[in-house]
C-alpha cells in the first residue's frame, strides 16, 4: 500500500509488536498504525475508505469483528490520532520476519512506543503487556521516561507502578 500510495507510513503495534521484545500471548488480530495524506474529513475524522478500497481490489473484502481479514488474520488499520501515534510510527523500526524459506521486513513499533501506547489506553490487557515488558526487562529505561515526559503519561506510569507495586524506574533515573 505504501509503493501503490495508498498510505504513506505503517507500523505494526500492539500485542502483535510486542512479539518482537517479549514472549507472545494470545491475540486476536494485527493492529497497523498508518499514515495517510488527504484521508481526513471536513469533520476532522481520519477515512480510512481508500485503506479498504484498495484491499477489497485485492480480494480482502470479508471482516471479522473490527478488522479485514488478510490470510486468515482481522486486521485493523488505525490512523494516527495523537502525537504519541506520530511519533510511533516516525521511529518504528525495521524487522525481518521469517516463514520457512521466505524472509519479508516490516516496520513495527518500538518497544518503548509499544509500553507508552499501553499505558496512556490504560486496558487491563494494556498493564498486562506492561508487566510483560518491565519483568523481562524488555525496554530502555531511559527512552521510554524521555516518552512519557514528552507526552505528559508521567502521572499515568506513576499511578500504573503504585498500582502493580512496580519501582518507578523513571523516578530512579535522571533525577525524574
Amino acid at each position: 500500500m505504501v509503493s501503490d500510495g495508498v498510505i504513506e507510513s505503517y507500523a505494526i503495534g500492539d500485542a502483535v509488536a510486542a512479539f518482537n521484545y517479549v514472549e507472545a500471548t494470545l491475540t486476536e488480530d494485527l493492529d497497523v498504525l498508518v499514515s495517510f495524506e488527504g484521508a481526513v474529513s471536513t469533520s476532522g475524522l481520519a477515512l480510512v475508505s481508500p485503506i479498504y478500497d484498495y484491499l477489497a481490489k485485492k480480494g480482502y473484502a470479508h471482516f471479522r469483528k473490527e478488522g479485514v481479514v488478510i490470510e486468515g488474520w482481522p486486521v485493523q488499520f488505525l490512523p494516527v490520532a495523537s502525537a504519541l501515534d506520530a511519533e510511533a510510527l516516525r521511529q518504528a523500526v525495521e524487522v525481518e520476519i521469517k516463514d520457512g524459506e521466505a524472509v519479508a521486513s516490516t516496520r513495527v513499533l518500538s518497544a518503548e512506543h509499544v509500553m507508552a501506547t499501553a499505558l496512556s489506553i490504560g486496558r487491563p490487557k494494556d498493564l498486562v503487556r506492561i508487566s510483560q515488558f518491565v519483568e523481562q526487562g524488555a525496554f530502555d529505561v531511559d527512552q521510554f521516561c524521555d516518552i512519557l515526559d514528552r507526552h505528559d503519561l508521567k502521572d499515568a506510569w506513576r499511578r500504573y507502578c503504585e498500582k502493580f507495586d512496580v519501582a518507578d524506574s523513571c523516578a530512579a533515573t535522571k533525577g525524574r
